[in-house]
């Protein structure tokens, strides 16, 4: 423990030095002129982005024909306008001294400004690879901190003061620098894993000899194992001995399995629901009263959008437990039937006709699969017909094509004097104050369309 603390203010004392040594070389006279010189640059860098900036932004107004690329990159330099114009400066001033002396100490604070502003210029750049806003931060401000202290030669002895922040856990000793070095390699193994993973997804989805579903669990074990292994190779990076949590991890294992075990299921229902291909993105299912295709499948739930612009969230579990209508699992054609009756006058021969060749005259109804129309029964008041069609797009709804062929039916009817019968009521008042009104119902009802 006291080598440890001894190690800790050696290191602490290194950077102390080098601190005063910095300090002690900028209070000469020829270093304060560098320094004027640097506080000039930066004065006249941001005198040129207030006068540059408003013309170049009503310049970029009139480049509307420019593709998106060029269009983003020219914002991006024009959000950085006044570093550029400080390393231009700053360049520009290390060449005006070298033409007058060629001492190195003369131009060193101005060329070491310079070339710390290069740097930090090139690390936002680079950066705008990160989409994400709060990484993309973290990671601009950590290669700005690196590459100052590269460049003013402060990196050992801040290594060495990080080194000696350190936490003892029996024979293992974490120090501070093992966990950043752990975290930075992390960082780049993650990212470096979503670059894989959608690289791979993108082969996989553009593969049409793989099902869906298996495209999912392919995307899906791709991205555990990537993830995984990266999380896994940093832990090891910082030397930490994982063998140790054996006993540890099983214990949570088995608490976590009794406190997430709906968790559990969902996540191996979804695996089965991947394996057996029941259901697919894109299938049209009933479960329940919702109705409408499957748009994604997750580890957990099966995102289902309706023909209302509703998107239900089903867990895995119910699709496994549950009855589930699936229109379009083994194909897409799906057959309807819609119900009605005529009067007993009219020909059956010429109401099952016209009933078929309504039904096809809807654009949605297949003809290749014709329509039949039979006779079900001899009711009260009608002679009961069951009309049968086959679609082919049940995504697109169920209940627009069954009233557009009820229209067709009622079109056609009326065109050809078929009569569809309804009940009639009528009141007879009897005769007397005291005689109660009565309601009956004549048959057999009568009716045209």
């Amino acid at each position: 423990m006291e080598t440890e603390i001894q190690e800790f203010i050696a290191a602490l004392g290194s950077i102390y030095d080098s601190a005063l040594t910095s300090l002690h070389n900028l209070l000469l006279p020829s270093r304060l002129n560098q320094m004027v010189i640097l506080i000039v640059c930066a004065l006249a860098a941001w005198a040129l982005r207030q006068w540059a900036a408003p013309r170049l932004n009503e310049w970029l107004r009139g480049r509307e024909g420019w593709p998106k690329w060029r269009l983003r990159l020219a914002v991006l330099l024009q959000n950085r306008l006044q570093l550029i114009f400080f390393v231009l400066l700053a360049w520009g001033a290390v060449a005006v001294i070298m033409s007058i002396s060629t001492f190195p100490s003369r131009r060193y604070l101005v060329a070491l400004g310079a070339t710390v502003a290069t740097g930090w210029l090139a690390v936002s750049l680079a950066t705008r690879l990160v989409r994400n806003k709060p990484l993309r931060r973290i990671v601009t401000w950590g290669l700005w901190i690196y590459v100052t202290l590269y460049y003013l030669d402060l990196l050992t002895p801040v290594a060495d003061f990080l080194g000696g922040l350190a936490i003892q856990f029996g024979q293992f000793d974490l120090s501070a620098l093992a966990v950043l070095k752990g975290v930075v390699l992390t960082a780049l193994l993650l990212t470096g894993a979503r670059l894989i993973a959608q690289v791979g997804s993108g082969r996989i989805q553009a593969d049409k000899d793989i099902s869906p579903s298996m495209q999912v669990l392919a995307i899906k074990l791709l991205q555990v194992i990537l993830y995984g292994a990266a999380v896994f190779i940093g832990i090891k990076s910082v030397g930490f001995d994982l063998s140790g949590l054996a006993f540890l991890s099983g214990a949570i294992g088995v608490g976590l399995g009794f406190g997430l075990q709906k968790v559990v299921s969902n996540l191996v229902s979804g695996v089965i629901i991947l394996l057996d291909k029941s259901i697919k993105p894109g299938d049209v299912i009933s479960l329940g009263e919702t109705f409408g295709w499957i748009e994604a499948l997750g580890a957990r739930y099966v995102s289902v959008v309706t023909r209302d612009g509703k998107e239900y969230l089903i867990p895995n579990e119910d699709l496994i437990t549950n009855q589930v209508v699936n229109w379009s699992h083994s194909d897409e054609y799906v057959r309807l039937d819609i119900n009605f009756g005529t009067s007993y006058g009219d020909d059956p021969h010429l109401v099952r006709r016209i009933a078929i060749d309504a039904a096809q005259s809807v654009d949605r109804v297949l003809t290749f699969r014709a329509p039949v129309c039979h006779i079900v029964g001899f009711g009260d008041s009608s002679v009961d017909y069951i009309l049968r069609f086959w679609i082919q797009d049940p995504s697109d709804g169920l209940t627009n094509v069954r009233g557009a062929v009820f229209l067709a039916l009622w079109d056609a009817f009326a065109a050809e004097g078929i009569s569809i019968p309804f009940p009639q009521r009528e009141v007879r008042i009897l005769n007397g104050e005291d005689a109660p009104a009565t309601v009956q119902l004549r048959h057999p009802p009568t009716g045209t369309v």
